[in-house]
């Protein structure tokens, strides 16, 4: 009977401390390294249509399912939800990211999700014309959101 209630006390307190911590944002601060490259927008995880002549971009999976992820609880308050489970609403959509690869920069808007990048952004066609020649597939980026 005390270990049970010992352990009763204790994961109390566990889930006190933790649950009133704040956690970080995951919203990339600052210049971005990685790889670009392009794909064939259509039905995007943000619920919009898209095609090749739209200038948009997917972000990693990580990067769309944890953003901006700044829950603080005052007062066992959510004041920040972040993203949720419906795609469609999530916060990170529609915001505007600038790509930059060899001297050239593209603005672009997020639609979409990327399961398989993780240091890689993944724009439509028109947008990636702007970065380099589509014949090397793949170039070197670097982003920032605006």
């Amino acid at each position: 009977m005390i270990a049970l209630t010992y352990f009763m006390i204790m994961f109390t307190v566990l889930t006190v401390s933790v649950s009133s911590a704040p956690t970080r944002s995951v919203t990339p601060k600052g210049t971005q390294t990685g790889k670009g490259t392009f794909f064939s927008p259509g039905l995007g995880a943000c619920g919009r249509r898209n095609t090749d002549a739209d200038s948009i971009v997917a972000v990693s999976k990580q990067l769309f399912d944890n953003f901006p992820r700044a829950m603080f609880q005052s007062s066992k308050r959510l004041l920040h939800s972040g993203a949720g489970a419906n795609p469609n609403a999530n916060p990170i959509c529609g915001k505007k990211i600038t790509a930059n690869s060899g001297g050239k920069s593209v603005k672009v808007t997020v639609v979409d999700r990327c399961v398989g990048c993780s240091s890689t952004i993944w724009t439509s066609r028109r947008a990636f014309n702007k970065l380099a020649n589509p014949a090397k597939g793949v170039t070197p980026i670097t982003w920032t959101f605006d």
